[in-house]
């Protein structure tokens, strides 16, 4: 063959090279992997989701009974403690809810349990209305979840009367 003579020069692009298909295969089977992954936690998402339709609500429900349940068994709590505050001071109730925590200067002992009294689930403090005239024992409450006067369901007042009633 004469030097000047060219053959014609394959491209690389073009070679057929078994270690590019294979690099196309491994390429395809992410491509198949990741889009797989992505219709999966889509899916996920989905349930999810449904999931959370059907369940948020009836957990929302038990969070709220729990929450009034608690509001109750503390408001019994505090007016037990404050018949024995009384019972122990010849009568006297206290002024405020405080002096239930603060231990007694005879016996050291505190009517309540802890350092201080208790909020009420939605993070308030129980209101403490003294006995007075027309009123012969205290009245602990809670506004309920709103934290003001009346209102219905998670927003409805609880309070020592309509307790001590409901139990009788």
């Amino acid at each position: 063959m004469n030097e000047n003579t060219t053959q014609p020069m394959v491209p690389d692009l073009l070679a057929s090279n078994p270690e590019d298909g294979a690099e196309r295969r491994k390429r395809q089977r992410w491509i198949w992997i990741l889009a797989s992954a992505g219709v999966f936690a889509f899916g996920g998402i989905v349930l999810l989701g449904l999931l959370a339709t059907l369940v948020v609500p009836n957990v929302l429900q038990k969070f709220s009974f729990a929450s009034r349940k608690k509001a109750e068994v503390d408001i019994t709590a505090i007016e037990y403690a404050l018949k024995e505050f009384a019972i122990a001071n010849g009568g006297k109730f206290p002024n405020r809810l405080e002096e239930l925590v603060t231990p007694d200067f005879g016996t050291g002992r505190a009517y309540l349990e802890g350092d201080h009294v208790p909020r009420d689930p939605w993070g308030r403090e129980y209101i403490y209305e003294p006995p007075g005239p027309g009123q012969p024992l205290p009245i602990v409450r809670s506004y309920g979840k709103d934290g003001q006067p009346g209102g219905e369901g998670d927003d409805a007042d609880l309070d020592s009367v309509s307790i001590r009633r409901d139990e009788h």
